[in-house]
């Protein structure tokens, strides 16, 4: 029976293939090639969940208690977990009962903001290059995304003086990431404050996602939004378990903040599920409650690897700034080719996946994102294959390529 009648809604048909989709469809085609693939695409934590996050599931799986419909917004026990991790890493005080909301995932929650906040026709504010739900959000609610085109000469930072007038006074929300996905951009206690003042200025709603708190090297120790006084009256800040806790599949996270903007998205998502699986949730608090030496393993893990990568790339002519947060390398193309060509030629001569950098929009063009997730002698498979492949980056070209 022909189904042509049946058309997706308008809101599904502007969406363009969602990257890592097509990625897994390239990489499916490579294997069935016979390529021994490098996945360095997703930024898929490799290895194990932690053995005491594990124990804490199955434990919560024995409970019966465990096994109905959780509440709404989350168990009181992970809620305090998450405000007492917030207070220990960021001595922000946050109540457990109205600033704070597990999600199933920060993408979920990401997504469902634009829906609990954007009108059709509203103008948001999102960096370009940047996660991609940050801007795929607000153009599934309707609204007008104003693309903040960032540049490597100002350190991939968010130039709030080249917003025109106009714009920022249309604005309703700002959507922002440092450390950054995918540029693995930082940024100094400065910017956020400057921020804050830019929001209250315009009455603008900033969503912070800072997915990225704990993978932070060489002393480094990013800053929270909520650190910022003020914040806490225009902004929310998302977080998730999937990075720092290798819980990428799990799907949990959540946001806190704002008691007014959560308690906006919790009325929608009680509309549309039921919140996440008690049992997960027990586990969540398991692992924001795990020892500092833990995190030092974690960080010391991607440290490592950030410093071997960006070596064996400087051998073959790229020069790759040591980023400070982050599991990527934010890479740039040879001379003339798109992000999307090189990741391909890549893919085909090398079997080595990397993330073209316009996945991220406009102003990821002419880069491709590395993920750090794999063990060293990997690593070390794909700087060989670079190497006999011919895939190299002259010194030269720096300037042409990253215009």
């Amino acid at each position: 029976m022909n189904l042509d009648w049946i058309a997706p809604a308008e809101r599904v048909k502007k969406l363009p293939a969602y990257p890592f989709a097509r990625l897994d469809e390239l990489k499916q085609k490579a294997r069935e090639q016979g390529l021994d693939l490098i996945d360095l695409g997703m930024g898929n934590p490799d290895g194990a969940t932690p053995q005491p996050i594990i124990e804490a599931a199955v434990k919560a799986l024995q409970n019966p208690a465990n096994h109905g419909y959780p509440p709404f917004e989350g168990t009181a026990s992970f809620r305090r977990a998450i405000t007492n991790w917030y207070y220990r890493r960021y001595q922000v005080v946050l109540d457990p009962d109205s600033e704070t909301l597990p999600l199933l995932g920060s993408k979920e929650g990401l997504a469902h903001l634009a829906l609990a906040y954007i009108n059709p026709g509203d103008v948001v504010l999102v960096p370009s290059p940047s996660y991609p739900v940050h801007f795929r959000g607000p153009v599934i609610a309707g609204g007008n995304v104003y693309s903040l085109i960032l540049k490597p000469e100002n350190n991939w930072l968010i130039d709030l003086n080249s917003i025109p007038e106009a714009i920022a006074q249309q604005a309703k929300i700002l959507y922002f990431n440092y450390p950054s996905n995918p540029t693995a951009a930082t940024a100094p206690r400065e910017f956020f404050e400057e921020i804050v003042a830019f929001a209250k200025k315009y009455e603008i709603l900033l969503v912070h996602d800072l997915c990225y708190a704990e993978l932070a090297f060489d002393g480094y120790q990013p800053t929270s939004l909520l650190e910022i006084p003020g914040a806490k009256d225009i902004g929310v800040e998302f977080h998730t378990m999937s990075k720092t806790y290798n819980m990428a599949g799990w799907r949990i996270g959540f946001v806190v903040g704002n008691r007014h903007i959560i308690q906006g998205l919790r009325t929608l998502k009680t509309n549309l599920d039921y919140g996440i699986f008690a049992a997960l949730q027990a586990a969540a608090e398991t692992a924001l409650q795990l020892p500092d030496s833990y995190l030092q393993e974690v960080q010391t893990r991607y440290r490592t690897r950030r410093d071997f990568l960006i070596q064996g790339l400087m051998q073959l002519g790229w020069n790759i700034p040591k980023t400070k947060a982050t599991m990527y390398l934010w890479v740039p193309c040879p001379a003339g080719m798109s992000s999307t060509d090189f990741a391909l030629w890549v893919l085909q001569q090398t079997g080595v996946v990397v993330t073209p950098g316009n996945a991220f929009g406009v102003g990821g063009e002419g880069y491709v994102r590395i993920s750090l997730i794999a063990q060293h002698d990997r690593l070390d498979e794909v700087l060989q294959r670079f190497k006999k492949a011919g895939i190299c980056y002259q010194a030269e070209f720096a300037v042409s390529s990253s215009q």
